[in-house]
């Protein structure tokens, strides 16, 4: 008889739990890139509208307090991090309490409102110094971490943390949900295959440069269902209730751009472990098959109305807001609940358990 999904993944843990040896995580430490999917709180301290820094943000986390983290708890990161034995997560690097021996367990550099066009991230800006930081921004962050870093633990054990550790990279969904279907001076001059093209070439040409500042472990993630985001499917779903189907078909395209992408990557440069981490059927199955996966509302999220509310538009006085989010599939109208989060952090577990080795 053979593991279903569900044991497959309980063994992983069980694993995994064994391997940790004297409160030891797998790994030295985790570097996070991308946008809001993995911001823990960056986009607190820029000037940016694009913020989850109030509530009901935080509610459910473990401190019932708003954090900068897009949802009402933790992100799939948060709980990828505890499988691989971590006690506390990366900190965003632009916190102040991101200094000194917090370091040594990695940082987070993610931005919510970025992605692999740099444009995106200068989205709704009044000035140039308002907006959100682009990866071009993040790299030049890990940069300046890891000199930080070598003072911290010298250059051998530095060295050593920078190779050893894993790299996650998410990245698409502003570009494609917030830029390219709303901006017409971009969808007008490129279809959305073109686009993607762009996007593939950045994503490109970040691993490579991470990959030149020592990364050798790298999980980036797909894009999801993009088509299936309740602001998606309110704004562009012409009066459905369905995912909209040009954009789940955008997402595939870029799905497997990436995957092609990345197996070129690996054979290129040596040593590099790229793992491509896919979100797009897990949270595809949630908002198709809610019921499966002990899920009550996939259509709606719980904060507000649940179509489209995100961001500074889900706030306090957001009327509507469920009083349990766990029977929901999103949190807000483009970012998974906690509870989701954890069933796709399972997915990544078995998707990216080939980066601890």
């Amino acid at each position: 008889m053979g593991f279903s999904k569900f044991s497959w993944t309980s063994f992983l843990l069980i694993v995994l739990g064994l391997c940790v040896v004297n409160g030891q995580p797998l790994v030295p430490a985790l570097f996070i890139f991308g946008d809001s999917v993995f911001d823990v709180g960056n986009n607190n301290y820029i000037y940016t509208i694009v913020k989850a820094n109030f509530p009901p943000y935080g509610r459910d986390y473990v401190t019932h307090k708003p954090t900068g983290r897009f949802c009402n708890g933790k992100l799939a990161s948060d709980f990828t991090a505890e499988n691989l034995g971590f006690t506390s997560y990366p900190l965003p690097y632009l916190s102040k309490k991101a200094r000194g021996k917090h370091l040594l367990i990695g940082a987070n550099f993610a931005s919510g409102g970025s992605g692999y066009y740099e444009p995106t991230a200068k989205l709704y800006v009044s000035t140039t110094d308002y907006h959100t930081i682009p990866l071009s921004k993040q790299l030049e962050f890990y940069k300046e971490y890891q000199k930080k870093l070598v003072g911290i633990a010298g250059k051998a054990n530095a060295s050593t943390i920078i190779s050893g550790s894993i790299y996650f990279v998410s990245g698409g969904s502003s570009d494609f949900v917030q830029n390219y279907y709303i901006d017409p001076l971009v969808y007008k001059v490129y279809t959305p295959d073109q686009f993607s093209d762009i996007l593939i070439q950045s994503y490109a040409k970040f691993i490579q440069d991470l990959y030149g500042l020592g990364a050798r472990k790298i999980g980036v993630s797909t894009l999801p269902p993009i088509g299936c985001l309740p602001a998606a499917i309110t704004l562009f779903g012409d009066d459905s209730n369905n995912c909209v189907a040009k954009m789940n078909k955008a997402a595939i395209s870029f799905n497997n751009k990436l995957n092609a992408t990345s197996i070129n990557l690996q054979n290129k440069l040596s040593g590099l472990n790229l793992v491509v981490l896919d979100i797009y059927q897990p949270l595809h199955d949630l908002v198709t098959k809610p019921t499966d996966y002990g899920f009550f509302e996939a259509r709606k999220a719980c904060c507000g109305t649940g179509l489209v509310e995100t961001s500074i538009l889900c706030n306090s006085e957001s009327v509507g807001t469920c009083a349990n989010a766990s029977e929901y599939v999103f949190w807000d109208g483009v970012h998974p609940s906690e509870a989701a989060n954890k069933v796709l952090s399972d997915d990544l577990l078995v998707n990216g358990i080939a980066l601890v080795s």
